[in-house]
């Protein structure tokens, strides 16, 4: 034992003694490079290269650590709405209405998205930018049931977020927003997906003629986060926050992706959307009318009324047929019902499947235009 104990020491005394001789013919000594500046130490190469951007840490259960990648490589794309709506005030004009609310890129070449609320009637809109940049903007188009609006400004080699799929959220996910609370600007929070599907009884004060398939999360959401990015893991935009319960904590309400990229195409060609219509008065079915018809579920628009001489009434279709698809999509409420038939398109012929004497037909049906004033 006593013979292995003096080999070590002696090992570590001649290892120290090495290492004393290396480190002073580099330690920058006189006598070692006559006054010459010690070579410097290679930096490794995983330490050189640019810091990589990444979602959100997650740990091995699945659960983040961190959501500052995310937020780093997101917040450059949020951006601040400034609307100002001009008027004549004794006879001279001058801002009468001013609003702040986000916006975020989704295309590099200058094209923004953010509510319609934001910037309704106003006359003069300013993005600011993280970078310090304020940039006048001009509305594309704009949709005030959905209250959705496109912005653009010119210029070019913007940073921009990925628009992802709504659909693949499952409650209970995370979710992080972005936005500008009260005017402080790229604020963020972060919480999870509460619930799918709220509709306008969900949410007071609401256009009655709207149309709502909110996501609902507990991420903070206050007035001025209204336009700004709802973020999945991937940083991908899964909606747009656009508004809250007053009376609760910490439930907001966001505009589903999926719904935004339907009316995209038509808002960047027309700049606005001309809906069509079925010519039905529905109702969800509950389970008394469900059983007076036969049905042994409650999915699917129960046809209260028909428009005289509408679409629908030509077609064939009846006061208590149940609609259980249209143009092959399932319906499960009436909600669904009003959406798909609203962007089906004018004089478009569309399939609808109907539940009638405990049987099922398919009717062919034209959609009309639906008025600006229709619900």
């Amino acid at each position: 034992m006593m013979q292995r104990l003096i080999v070590t020491v002696m090992f570590l005394v001649l290892t120290l003694a090495a290492c004393s001789d290396k480190w002073g013919k580099g330690s920058g000594s006189s006598e070692a490079n006559d006054g010459e500046e010690p070579a410097p130490l290679p930096i490794p190469s995983v330490l050189a290269q640019p810091p990589v951007q990444r979602p959100a840490v997650i740990d091995m259960q699945g659960r983040p650590m961190s959501f500052a990648p995310l937020v780093a490589q997101s917040d450059a794309a949020v951006a601040m709405v400034k609307a100002v709506q001009m008027g004549t005030v004794r006879g001279r004009e001058q801002p009468v209405k001013e609003g702040l609310g986000t916006a975020f890129v989704y295309d590099p070449v200058g094209y923004l998205l953010t509510n319609h609320h934001v910037i309704e009637a106003a006359t003069n809109i300013t993005i600011g930018f993280k970078d310090g940049r304020d940039l006048p903007a001009t509305v594309v188009g704009s949709d005030k049931r959905t209250d959705i609006a496109v912005l653009k400004v010119e210029a070019t080699n913007l940073p921009a977020l990925p628009l992802g799929d709504s659909e693949e959220l499952l409650v209970g996910d995370w979710v992080v927003a972005i936005g500008n609370p009260f005017g402080l600007s790229h604020t963020v929070s972060a919480g999870i997906l509460s619930a799918k599907g709220r509709t306008r009884d969900d949410v007071s004060g609401l256009d009655p003629a709207g149309y709502f398939d909110f996501l609902q999360t507990d991420a903070s959401i206050n007035p001025g986060n209204s336009g700004g990015p709802l973020l999945n893991l991937k940083g991908e935009v899964v909606g747009i926050n656009a508004a809250i319960r007053a009376n609760a904590n910490n439930i907001g309400f966001a505009i589903p992706m999926n719904m935004v990229k339907q009316l995209l195409p038509i808002l960047l060609r027309d700049g606005k959307v001309k809906r069509s219509a079925l010519g039905v008065i529905v109702g969800d079915l509950s389970i008394d009318q469900a059983s007076r018809l036969g049905r042994a579920v409650t999915k699917g628009a129960w046809v209260k009324g028909l428009q005289g001489g509408g679409p629908a009434e030509r077609a064939g279709i009846e006061v208590d047929d149940v609609i259980i698809s249209f143009n092959g999509k399932p319906i499960d409420d009436q909600n669904q019902l009003r959406w798909f038939a609203s962007i089906g398109g004018v004089g478009q012929t569309a399939t609808v499947r109907v539940f009638r004497d405990r049987k099922e037909l398919d009717l062919k049906v034209v959609l009309s235009e639906l008025p600006e004033t229709d619900n």
